[in-house]
């Protein structure tokens, strides 16, 4: 189920969507397949695993007299206060309980910090004091005591005014702490509410993406409708023919083949099929030379790229250009002009398109016994020029409009499809 990016690159989105379709469908189909072959008494096994896991617990409803789940909505039963209120009330409470919380942790940090500190001083000032009155044993006891009361006094009062100012401390940033968690609960609501609100913006890019889908899947339903359709017009107007047909016109007459091409524009181009019987077709092409020989060994044989019943180059045939260049040679045309260029990305070829707004590329897949449109218009044609003949009068898409109304000539000299048929 992988598609190579270079080649999806190539399709149109008419295209895509019709490949998106054939996917989804293969997709259903092996799931299916894989459904019926799965035997009951596995699925029976994994089901019973499932009910083993979930351990027999479950979860029971309140319900209230009525017998119904009791459901209570906070702010809208009688008696209750506004939601707003209750969360404001909540939220305020909570924040004041977090900061005493905070606070009192702080304050017994604080308190420890200075009696330890009060501590130390008052015991080192006690052994200054005994110490000098060791070492001065003339003077007052009684003086020596005062002295320590009135430093001890003083220190009381130092210790006071400290506690007074670690108190003050605490609460201010009681408060600022009590302010900052409110703020932060206040901040949380707010993005649960803009929570919800990406949710609506999700559940409504689930619909846009649903409603998408929907639309594809109708797209991919028309191009079936469109296949039949063309299938049916193509084998009224007779342009679908087989394999055996291809080259009935080997013997004309070389008199006939003359007349034809001196009324050619394009300048008529030698008949050299190869002979080769080692040619072994890759599964991708991947050279230049390699699309050379493939065109030389396959195609010419098949006639491709001439007009019908003549050895004459179609004028809309030209050789390996790319994307860009095919677009520079239909800018300056009207609607409806068109190319056939050789595909450097499958073996094949792709039909560059001139309408009102732009260009379109359609790739035509050459790999079996026919020719026919990746994705869109899958009818078979037993030659290009059947291909493109067909398209003159039937449209490529339903909703383009396609129609092959003007060819692009060659602007180059020698032609860009001269080496293919050196």
């Amino acid at each position: 189920m992988y598609i190579d990016p270079e080649l999806l690159a190539e399709l149109n989105e008419e295209q895509k969507h019709v490949l998106f379709y054939k996917m989804r469908e293969e997709q259903v189909r092996r799931w299916r397949e894989r459904e019926e072959n799965t035997p009951e008494g596995e699925a029976e096994l994994k089901r019973t695993l499932r009910l083993k896991q979930d351990n027999g617990k479950r979860v029971q409803w309140l319900h209230g007299i009525d017998g119904k789940v009791w459901v209570w909505i906070m702010g809208e039963a009688p008696g209750d206060k506004p939601y707003e209120q209750i969360s404001e009330e909540l939220f305020a409470e909570r924040a004041r309980q977090q900061a005493q919380k905070e606070a009192e942790e702080l304050w017994k940090q604080k308190e420890a910090e200075i009696t330890k500190k009060f501590r130390d001083a008052m015991a080192k000032e006690k052994a200054r004091i005994v110490a000098e009155k060791w070492k001065i044993e003339t003077e007052d006891r009684k003086a020596a005591k005062v002295m320590e009361e009135k430093i001890q006094e003083e220190l009381k009062k130092r210790e006071e005014e400290e506690r007074q100012r670690g108190e003050e401390q605490i609460r201010q940033q009681e408060e600022c702490r009590a302010q900052e968690l409110y703020l932060g609960l206040k901040q949380a609501q707010q993005h649960s509410q803009r929570n919800e609100k990406e949710e609506h913006e999700w559940e409504e890019q689930l619909r846009r993406s649903k409603a998408a889908d929907e639309e594809r899947s109708h797209k991919a339903r028309w191009a079936r409708d469109e296949y039949r359709r063309q299938s049916l017009r193509a084998i009224q107007k007779g342009k679908v023919a087989g394999l055996s047909n291809l080259f009935q016109i080997a013997d004309l007459k070389i008199e006939q083949e003359a007349k034809l091409n001196n009324a050619c524009h394009i300048p008529p181009v030698a008949m050299t099929v190869p002979t080769s019987k080692a040619w072994e077709r890759p599964p991708r092409p991947f050279s230049k030379e390699v699309i050379v020989q493939w065109f030389k060994e396959e195609q010419i044989p098949r006639r491709a790229g001439f007009e019908r019943n003549t050895n004459t180059v179609a004028s809309w045939f030209h050789g390996i250009i790319s994307r860009q260049e095919a677009e520079e040679l239909l800018m300056n045309k009207s609607e409806g002009a068109f190319l056939v260029r050789v595909s450097e990305k499958i073996w094949g070829y792709a039909l560059s398109y001139r309408h009102q707004s732009g260009f379109k590329h359609f790739l035509v897949d050459a790999s079996g016994d026919f020719y026919s449109f990746l994705g869109v218009d899958p009818n078979r044609h037993a030659t290009l020029t059947d291909l493109i003949d067909f398209h003159k009068e039937e449209i490529i898409t339903s909703s383009g409009g396609e129609l092959l109304l003007e060819p692009c000539r060659q602007t180059k000299n020698p032609p860009d499809y001269s080496p293919l048929f050196e």
